[in-house]
């Protein structure tokens, strides 16, 4: 086997698409005078995010600090960690680690958040996480002054406020989430002014909801979108990415054909489970868009192909994965244009 026959099943990535995707994005950003900080818990690849900050991006996300110990090791040096981070001691130790080689900014939603990270004082700053919607983590905009104010009171630098509108992953979601993520982000940033703390960035951004973003009379200072580098089939139901952009697929055989089901040997072990309330099937195909993976085992998809002609056992499929950020953090490795590179911050979730 060479480098450029892997077995399959494995992740395929095509480079062109990816620099078109980065340089696409990056230009729009460019033209409302938008910051972009992209997430890269979606590609984990440290070649990757120096491709996206190469392109003007101003820094990465990361959701762990694991994720950011691997980035700072290959060079990357403005991480923001967009979630509460838990700084307990081995975490103030790792944070204070990281900060020796970067500038580090970590989410808190709340005043104990606060006192945790005091011990970073000078050496930290921290982002406040609010609510806009989504109603996982963050603060109600309205309660961020607390938080900017305990940080001034422990000599932290805040550094701005930022959301996830993760409800705009829902079919036309993107710009009732969009509108709903600059409206908190004011509040958040009226607040904490009003207990006298200046916010620097208020930080919103996902990829259903960029384009509604970029698009709408005001946007946020920065926005931090993850999946448009490499689209995948949720996007693509979505209408956020079209088959043409969509940069990485799951290249997978067909084992069987037995009774006129197309049988892959790419199952949940390659492509990820999620499978949201709107998604019409466990993923796509690339180049059969009609074609659905109508059930999902282990190590075998089921392939409903419609009125394709059924394909011959040992051919290969490219399948688009319903969450590419999923299916990533399954892979030893991405194949970039014929070439394994490591998924390096692979399983670095805490």
């Amino acid at each position: 086997m060479s480098h450029r026959d892997p077995l399959t099943p494995f992740l395929s990535v095509d480079a062109a698409r990816v620099r078109r995707n980065v340089e696409r994005v990056q230009a729009a950003a460019d033209a409302r005078g938008v910051a972009l900080r992209p997430h890269v818990k979606t590609h984990k690849v440290p070649q990757l995010a120096r491709l996206q900050v190469e392109a003007g991006e101003v820094g990465i996300t990361v959701a762990t600090l694991g994720e950011a110990e691997t980035f700072v090791a290959a060079g990357l040096d403005d991480v923001l960690v967009a979630y509460p981070v838990l700084l307990d001691e081995a975490g103030l130790r790792r944070a204070a680690a990281l900060a020796e080689r970067a500038r580090l900014v970590v989410g808190v939603d709340a005043v104990e958040g606060v006192r945790r990270a005091a011990p970073l004082a000078g050496r930290v700053a921290i982002s406040i996480e609010v609510d806009s919607g989504h109603h996982r983590t963050g603060v109600a905009p309205g309660e961020a002054g607390a938080v900017a104010a305990a940080a001034a009171d422990a000599g932290i630098e805040v550094a701005g406020v930022f959301t996830f509108p993760g409800h705009s992953y829902a079919p036309g979601a993107g710009p009732d989430a969009a509108a709903a993520e600059l409206a908190a982000l004011d509040a958040a940033a009226d607040a904490a002014r009003a207990r006298g703390v200046e916010v620097p960035v208020r930080s919103g951004g996902s990829t259903p909801s960029l384009a509604a973003s970029l698009a709408a009379p005001r946007v946020p200072d920065e926005l931090r979108p993850g999946v448009y580098l490499f689209g995948d089939a949720q996007q693509w139901e979505l209408g956020r990415t079209g088959p043409d952009d969509v940069a990485l697929t799951c290249v997978a055989s067909v084992v069987s054909t037995v009774g006129g089901r197309v049988v892959l040997d790419a199952g949940s072990k390659a492509l990820g489970a999620d499978r949201a309330a709107y998604a019409t099937g466990f993923g796509r195909l690339l180049d059969h868009p009609d074609a659905r993976i109508v059930q999902l085992s282990e190590h075998h998809a089921v392939v409903e192909l419609g009125d394709a002609p059924l394909p011959r056992v040992g051919e290969r499929l490219r399948v688009v994965p319903n969450h590419v950020c999923a299916a990533v953090n399954l892979a030893d490795e991405l194949w970039i244009d014929g070439e394994p590179v490591p998924v390096a911050a692979r399983g670095r979730n805490a």
